[in-house]
């Protein structure tokens, strides 16, 4: 049996039963791929069951208000995904009239569907040979082919999609693009492969010259930047204040307390002394004191965010805020609802 044939007889032995896996509606498709980029299957599955539930239809998702899907999406991070997805939906609903588009190129220019996205809906949902590369399909490839190319690189990028096109199964392409996406997952994982199990172990140059660890090869990442949040958290104990994120940086269009960011962990009397702060208070006399003595730190692909919890307390009362039992209703950050939760919201 061939390469291709390997693995797709191995995939119909061990797929997991997920719930895409059952229909090749395009919707439900699209949903999943955007939901299971930089995700876990386990971690998007529970995602994916509450927006099928809460939007059936595109249409559904289309009429949905953004702040009302992106409080839906919390805690799945990348929140532009969350915002794209909106966004393609009112135009699949009302530019497409509810039918997404059958080809790779059509797919790929909606927002937020890039070539890996295109190429799965292509494939599995109108059976166009157009193959999918994503990180298990390079290891699968790197590994069983012997191929040193760092898979990040220019020249990487196009040498596995053009081999990864070469060997596309042209009469069952969703199959197969699935099929060695699970390979990848479940068999030749990034740690310990099941390589004594595996029927490719005959052929694999990976497995013949014990190059497992070492491939695929991948270029350093860019230098993780450290940035320092300093959350206010202003009550008069029935109001606070939230304030929504509209620069186009992380956590666009999402709810947070107001923010002073440094350049490096700083004190009290900073925080008492810095222009947000002395604006918000508004001359009001006031309690300050820190929530976490220890730093929180919450870590995304190319930044480390270094938090505290100013908690000040007014003595008089706020003009205008957000009723605290209300906070709750917002989309946050992952990183506000854990404060949330802990302080007792």
């Amino acid at each position: 049996m061939d390469f291709q044939g390997v693995i797709v007889h191995w995939y119909k032995e061990n797929k997991r039963d997920l719930p895409w896996r059952k229909t090749k509606d395009p919707y439900r498709i699209w949903l999943s791929e955007i939901m299971l980029q930089q995700t876990r299957v386990e971690q998007g599955l529970p995602y994916y069951q509450k927006f099928t539930a809460a939007y059936p239809t595109v249409f559904d998702l289309a009429k949905a208000q953004e702040e009302e899907v992106l409080k839906l999406w919390q805690g799945l991070g990348y929140y532009s995904r969350a915002r794209n997805l909106h966004t393609t939906a009112q135009e699949i609903a009302y530019n497409y009239k509810g039918t997404f588009p059958n080809g790779y190129d059509a797919l790929k220019k909606l927002k937020g569907v890039g070539d890996y996205t295109a190429s799965a809906i292509a494939s599995i949902c109108f059976n166009r040979p157009t193959p999918v590369v994503d990180g298990n399909v390079y290891r699968v490839l790197a590994r069983y082919f012997g191929i040193a190319i760092p898979i990040n690189s220019t020249e990487g990028i196009k040498y596995f999609k053009a081999l990864a096109k070469e060997l596309i199964l042209k009469d069952q392409p969703g199959d197969y693009n699935q099929a060695i996406m699970e390979f990848g997952a479940r068999q030749c994982k990034p740690q310990s492969p099941n390589c004594k199990l595996c029927n490719l172990q005959n052929s694999c140059v990976a497995f013949a010259e014990g190059k497992m660890g070492e491939l695929p090869v991948k270029l350093k990442k860019t230098k993780v930047k450290k940035r320092y949040f300093n959350y206010l958290i202003i009550t008069d104990n029935e109001k606070t204040i939230l304030q929504q994120r509209k620069n186009k940086d992380i956590w666009q269009n999402l709810y947070e307390f107001p923010l002073i960011e440094t350049s490096k962990e700083v004190e009290i009397e900073h925080i008492a002394g810095h222009d947000t702060f002395l604006k918000l208070i508004h001359g009001n006399a006031y309690n300050i004191r820190l929530f976490n003595e220890e730093l929180k730190v919450h870590k995304l692909s190319h930044q480390h965010i270094y938090t505290r919890f100013w908690i000040v307390t007014l003595h008089g009362k706020l003009k205008s805020g957000t009723v605290i039992e209300k906070v709750k209703d917002y989309p946050v950050p992952v990183l506000i609802a854990n404060f949330v939760e802990d302080f007792g919201f």
